[in-house]
């Protein structure tokens, strides 16, 4: 099961190679690392996107990230509400004469055209990692000449509603 892992760190030198040499020495395979600066000086979140097939496994890793000298917080949010987003940018093969066609297709994704030239048109795309397959998906017809991303950063949402039960008229 693919699982949302958050981890709140003290900024210094070589914090990320312990944690991931963490998750390697354990073989579990990151599908997707960002890090980055929080609203406190000094300290670095980062989101993790790895696969765990067993609830046990996920417990045990959150209690070796915790052990960790430089780790401040760990939380699995896979489960919670959650605000998540990925950036990516995609060079499709766009000449002059299919742009307007190009451009029609992706509106509903609110891409935003970042550079041009004679034959390719560069895009920035940014949304949850399903969005951003479908978006792939859909210039890729056109050719694609180059594609980078950025891994998904994810918090959870200030309301957490509880699960409402589910209405059933097969009772």
């Amino acid at each position: 099961m693919r699982r949302v892992i958050t981890v709140t760190v003290i900024n210094q030198s070589g914090v990320l190679n312990r944690v991931t040499g963490l998750l390697m020495k354990r073989q579990f395979n990151i599908e997707s690392i960002t890090v980055g600066h929080t609203e406190q000086s000094g300290m670095s979140k980062m989101t993790f996107i790895v696969h765990i097939d067993e609830e046990r496994k996920t417990e045990q890793l959150l209690k070796q990230l915790q052990k960790q000298i430089d780790v401040i917080k760990v939380h699995d949010i896979t489960d919670k509400a959650i605000v998540m987003r990925e950036l990516a940018l995609v060079k499709v093969m766009s000449p002059p004469h299919a742009r307007s066609e190009i451009n029609s297709v992706i509106e509903p994704f609110r891409a935003t055209v970042i550079d041009t030239g004679k034959s390719v048109v560069t895009y920035q795309v940014t949304g949850t990692p399903e969005k951003i397959e479908a978006f792939i998906d859909l210039v890729k017809p056109y050719g694609i000449k180059e594609l980078t991303r950025t891994g998904v950063t994810a918090f959870t949402r200030e309301n957490q509603k509880a699960p409402s039960p589910q209405l059933s008229i097969l009772k």
